[in-house]
């Protein structure tokens, strides 16, 4: 078994290293055939002929928005714990504070009443996020590893039992018509609506590559190198000068930001916000997402969140034996988790730095054993 393990690991690489070593015009000729193949996906002249990739028994456009939604969350959680190597398991409160700002600005159900556009808001509740980024890492950031994730899990807890019980935030009775983005087609009908996810998805689809560009170009600056010594070794980084502290407030601001983000877009989307939308469950399925695809890649973040999201949804209308397999779709999400810790404990697709650790970890329990 280890044999065989062995030898798949050395062909990913391989085509790692084959992609690597491609002309840039190549690389950037394929990344644009991706791009557009995801703007293709959720038309049916198109997905019609992907055999078994659309799901059967749940709108297709729909499950494709859920799933953008989920790749937003795992780059916004990749910079706190792939890049900054912060263990964060609260990250859907953000997604929550971004969603309830809209809610309360914008809906004729909220107290305030004040009913402004989703276009205005969304900014304000970018801004928000990340002063509740700032403000949950500023007392917390001292702390490390365990202690760090369970003040984050208390913090979504916090939020989602505050959506709960307070009365402002109407609890499971929450906020209906939230208005939708502007656009409207050349027929007068507006382009954001109820009944067709499609145009969402393509307005997500076009801020995860915003997003992923500007992620990648900080991950290459002063910053990233900075968050990168401080996850590789804290108290060497700060030895060497580096304020520590400053740039790990930094990722967490960065962090709320697009998770505040996209629970801005899934409550124009929704049209309706309530407390049952933001339980703990979504936190844990996002970082797992996360170690999934490969903590501390781009590419692995967004392919653990589009995977996560895509598999749980494929599981609907299969039957096997006359048992539903979408009620046991979290067991079996369980069951690849464990498998892919023994056997790529690196992700699906690894950062190069992590894979390297991977390895030399493997050969000292070899040389060990």
């Amino acid at each position: 078994m280890s044999g065989a393990t062995e030898r798949i690991r050395n062909d990913w690489r391989s085509v790692g290293a084959r992609w690597r070593r491609a002309p840039r015009w190549m690389r950037w000729v394929v990344l644009a055939a991706v791009i557009v193949f995801f703007y293709a996906l959720p038309n049916k002249e198109f997905y019609q002929y992907l055999g078994p990739i659309p799901t059967t028994e749940s709108n297709f456009g729909q499950v494709l928005f859920t799933v953008s939604i989920y790749v937003l969350l795992a780059v916004g959680l990749n910079i706190v714990v792939g890049f900054a190597g912060l263990l964060d398991l609260g990250y859907f409160g953000f997604f929550a504070v971004g969603a309830y700002t809209v809610a309360v600005l914008t809906s004729p159900s909220s107290d305030l009443k004040t009913l402004w556009p989703w276009l205005a808001v969304v900014p304000l509740a970018v801004a928000l996020t990340m002063i509740s980024g700032v403000s949950l890492g500023t007392p917390t950031l001292r702390l490390r590893g365990d202690y760090l994730a369970i003040v984050t899990l208390g913090f979504a807890e916090m939020i989602r039992i505050a959506a709960t019980s307070s009365t402002f935030l109407k609890g499971q009775r929450g906020f209906n018509q939230i208005p939708h983005p502007p656009g409207e087609y050349a027929d007068g009908k507006p382009v954001f609506g109820v009944l067709d996810a499609r145009p969402y998805y393509w307005l997500v689809l076009s801020v995860i590559i915003l997003v992923v560009f500007g992620v990648r170009n900080l991950t290459r600056s002063r910053v990233g190198r900075a968050w990168v010594s401080i996850r590789e070794d804290e108290d060497a980084a700060q030895l060497m000068g580096v304020p520590t502290f400053k740039f790990k407030l930094w990722a967490f601001a960065a962090g709320a930001a697009i998770g505040g983000l996209a629970g801005a877009l899934y409550a124009g989307k929704q049209n309706f916000v309530n407390s049952q939308n933001f339980e703990l469950l979504n936190s844990i399925i996002i970082l797992a997402a996360v170690i999934l695809g490969g903590s501390g890649n781009i590419v692995g973040a967004i392919v653990g969140g589009g995977l996560v999201a895509y598999l749980i949804e494929r599981f609907r209308g299969i039957e096997l034996f006359g048992v539903e397999l979408y009620e046991y779709r979290f067991l079996f999400f369980g069951v690849i988790l464990v498998v892919m810790m023994i056997f790529r404990p690196e992700g699906l697709i690894p950062n190069r730095r992590r894979a390297a650790e991977f390895k030399d970890r493997r050969k000292e329990v070899t040389v060990g054993g």
